[in-house]
Order: structure tokens, then C-alpha cells, then sequence
């Protein structure tokens, strides 16, 4: 059971409230003690420090990933460097949680993104009295890292696995905090309907867009990040749920035109990718931007 909940909380059905049968299984799970239910943030680290360094979602600008920027709040704050963030009394997570929220406020994050930073966690004392969130992030890095094994070992309750996720994990979070903080000073390529920037690494492209769009850009236009491998790319792209009820459909747009130019694509409205010869690449930035800004001018004014 909590395994279930960490595969639904990992693709964020959390948002608007626990529905249908994700609801059903974490009220039992609450019930029969295999799930305990806590409202906080997501701060996960051996130190407080560790816990801020390494948060990419949230992503906090100018403290995730950004020893500087966590040394001033530090001292702001009067806090030491080792403090854990279980040492914090509850006047001190209060000061903290407002000048996270604050800082995201400040950059824009939209509402329905804002009220899933404090919420509601559940915990599995079964599995590592390990936070469902937190897990799912850990099986993510195990995914996407390679070591799908590990993932599996975790699962059934290995405590070594988990440990050695959680040191695996710290690598993978590094990598997209490398590629964010590039393209927080490099920018980003404009379109009229998006925009979008070359990554190295096609696994993490939909991880950094899905950032991006819900911590550091407006919330204007949605964002495809573009993998060049050998004869091909590999498209990921991300909108939010505001471009959605515009009239966004991302898996539309990535469908139509890669069995045009005679590659693969496909997803969600909000969430899809695609891929294409290189010698395309061209082409599909120019037919994706024409439907993605007709989908988005469908609703303004009758257009």
C-alpha cells in the first residue's frame, strides 16, 4: 500500500486533494497504521543545509544548489551550518517556511504549485519511516541514474539499498541543480509560443523544464528542452496548468508534427515529448511554434 501512494504522489495526484481510488488507499492505509500522516515541507538531509543545497522542486532561486545564498539566510536566520532541520523549533520553521514561500511568491510560482510546498506528507513506517515524496524522489534517482536494481531492493525493504539511494540521489540532484543554475544565467531561446534550450541529457530534459516553468519563468509560455544524439532529437516539454485552460495541448502539438516529419511523439495536454531526425530540427521548431501559438490565441478574444 504505501508503495502505491508513493507512485501516485510521485506523479503529483496529490494536487487538488486525494481522489477516487488514491483516496480510498491512503485512508486505509491510514487506518491499518501503515501510512502516519504529517502536514510540513519538503526539507530532506542530513543537515539543514544539505536539505536546502539539494531541493530542486521546490526549487528555491538563489538558495537551492547556492552555498552563498544559504550561508546569508543561515545568518540571517542565526542558525549554524550542521543544524538539522529536526533541531528547528517551531518559531524558527515558522520564520523559515515564510521566507521560502516568500521567495517563491516573489518569482511568480502559481497558486495551485504554492499550496503543495506545505501540505499534507504521509510517512511509511514500514519503509524507513520514509516520507512518500522523498521515496518517490529516491526511485526516481535510482531510475534515472541507471540502478533500477537498487530501486527494486529499496522497495522490498532493503535498508543498504535505501542508504545507498539516498548517496545516489545527492548525485542526481546535482546534475539538474548544474544544468538549472546554467540556464538561470544563460537564459533561455524565444519563440512565439514557447521557449526552449539544449540540454546533454535527454533523461533529465523533462525534469529541468518541469522546474523551470513551476520556479523560475513566468508563466507565459511552456518550455522544450532539446537533446541532439547521433542522427536525432530528443524533445521533452513541460506548460502549466494556466496554459492548460488557455487551450494548451503539448501532446497534440508533439504528435502532429513528428509523424509529419517522420519521427514519434505524444503525451499530455500539459507533459509530452517527441523525437526527430536532426536534419528536422528546424522545421519542427517552426510547426510546433504555430500550433502551440494558435492553441494559445484560440481563447483570447474569440480568435
Amino acid at each position: 500500500m504505501p508503495l502505491a501512494v508513493a507512485g501516485a504522489t510521485g506523479d503529483k495526484q496529490y494536487i487538488g486533494g486525494w481522489r477516487g481510488y488514491n483516496k480510498t488507499v491512503v485512508e486505509e492505509g491510514l487506518k491499518n497504521g501503515l501510512l502516519e500522516e504529517r502536514v510540513d515541507i519538503k526539507l530532506y538531509g542530513e543537515t539543514l543545509f544539505d536539505a536546502l543545497y539539494y531541493a530542486v522542486d521546490p526549487y528555491y532561486s538563489g538558495v537551492s544548489g547556492n552555498s552563498e545564498g544559504i550561508n546569508r539566510l543561515f545568518k540571517k536566520l542565526g542558525l549554524k551550518k550542521n543544524v538539522r532541520f529536526e533541531e528547528l523549533d517551531e518559531s524558527m520553521r515558522k520564520k523559515l517556511y515564510s521566507f521560502l514561500i516568500l521567495r517563491l511568491i516573489k518569482k511568480g510560482c502559481e497558486k495551485d504549485i504554492l499550496d503543495t510546498v506545505i501540505r499534507s506528507r504521509y510517512y511509511a513506517p514500514g519503509l524507513f519511516n520514509c516520507e512518500m515524496e522523498r521515496f518517490a524522489d529516491l526511485l526516481d534517482a535510482c531510475g534515472k541514474g541507471g540502478h533500477r536494481g537498487l530501486g527494486l531492493s529499496m522497495c522490498l525493504g532493503d535498508k543498504r539499498s535505501f542508504d545507498e539511494a539516498v548517496v545516489l540521489e545527492k548525485k542526481y540532484k546535482q546534475s539538474i541543480l548544474d544544468e538549472v543554475l546554467k540556464l538561470e544565467k544563460k537564459g533561455f531561446e524565444e519563440r512565439e509560443g514557447f521557449r526552449y534550450f539544449y540540454s546533454r541529457d535527454s533523461s533529465l530534459g523533462g525534469v529541468i523544464c518541469g522546474i523551470a516553468v513551476n520556479f523560475i519563468l513566468d508563466r507565459e509560455k511552456p518550455l522544450l528542452s532539446l537533446v541532439r544524439k547521433d542522427d536525432e532529437v530528443h524533445v521533452s516539454c513541460r506548460g502549466n496548468q494556466y496554459l492548460v485552460s488557455r487551450g494548451l495541448d503539448l501532446g497534440g502539438a508533439m504528435k502532429i508534427v513528428a509523424d509529419r516529419l517522420g519521427g514519434f511523439g505524444g503525451g499530455h495536454s500539459i507533459a509530452a515529448g517527441a523525437t526527430i531526425g536532426l536534419d528536422k530540427e528546424k522545421m519542427f521548431l517552426d510547426l510546433v511554434d504555430e500550433i502551440v501559438s494558435k492553441q494559445l490565441k484560440k481563447n483570447i478574444g474569440g480568435k
